[in-house]
């Protein structure tokens, strides 16, 4: 069966996966003061966190519209799947629903499904990975669904930021409690809970610190870790990454682990210097 996957630019894309003509992205959009930004393959990182770094303003995102998904649903695989940031902290979740539904309108019967996947960033990335070896197994349509949305359940999310200040006024810390002032460079360790809300797990004074919490608690809760891939994604900070991943390999082993530079929305979220880490 052939088979397509949409994945919104929350989620990186590695080169192979580029070059494999099974993926293409729904692209969200970034507004900094005057400047809008579509994040696709024309996204300049470092022009956009110089942007940020200059503006008084919060940046602010907005997610693919239904018809984007219905375009890119409107092809001749067989079996197309979507992969979107956490419904909890985007609407593209909801989109690429509506988006389904308006082809369905549009086109007739068709084997297309969305996956949420309750995490972000690089947590898409594996989700879509998985979709691949499910379809490459030969599995039906219902089975790559199941055995999917089996790995999204047990798939955890780790992030460590130099500032939460963008998530704050976005909205995206609703329900937690105040985060430690700035001013004794505290860095909170975050996660996401089964269904894709950000919560706090600890805090350290300064990223070192708050990194290798964070290995620890990685190292702590995955189990089989010999089996599960382990990916990181990093914002403008490829040594702090490999950092990361050198203190991993001391405390677990894994079956292997990729590394790659955050998009624009994740770029936006993470802010220079931020690690973000699912497996």
């Amino acid at each position: 069966m052939s088979y397509k996957i949409i994945v919104d630019s929350c989620g990186e894309l590695t080169e192979e996966m580029k070059a494999s003509g099974c993926f293409a992205t729904a692209s969200l959009e970034i507004q900094v003061d005057d400047y809008h930004i579509i994040d696709d393959e024309t996204f300049d990182q470092e022009d956009f966190l110089k942007k940020v770094a200059a503006s008084p303003n919060c940046p602010k995102s907005s997610c693919p519209s239904p018809e984007t998904y219905m375009e890119g649903f409107n092809c001749e695989a067989e079996h197309v799947y979507a992969v979107t940031l956490s419904a909890e902290l985007s609407g593209s979740y909801n989109s690429a629903v509506l988006g389904k539904n308006l082809y369905h309108e549009e086109y007739g019967d068709k084997d297309i499904y969305i996956f949420n996947s309750r995490s972000a960033s690089v947590g898409e990335t594996l989700i879509a990975q998985k979709i691949v070896e499910c379809e490459k197994a030969g599995m039906t349509f219902p089975e790559v669904i199941n055995a999917v949305e089996e790995y999204i359940r047990g798939q955890h999310t780790y992030f460590v930021l130099e500032s939460l200040e963008t998530l704050r006024k976005n909205g995206r810390l609703t329900g937690l409690k105040a985060i430690a002032a700035t001013v004794l460079n505290i860095k909170p360790v975050m996660g996401a809970t089964l269904k894709g809300e950000i919560c706090q797990l600890s805090q350290a004074r300064g990223v070192n610190k708050a990194l290798q919490k964070m290995a620890g608690f990685i190292a702590e809760d995955i189990k089989d870790s010999e089996h599960k891939t382990l990916a990181i994604s990093h914002c403008n900070c490829p040594d702090r990454a490999l950092s990361v991943k050198k203190m991993l390999e001391e405390k677990m082993k894994l079956k292997d682990i990729i590394i790659l530079d955050t998009r624009g929305i994740s770029s936006m979220y993470a802010n220079d210097g931020g690690i973000i880490v699912v497996v």
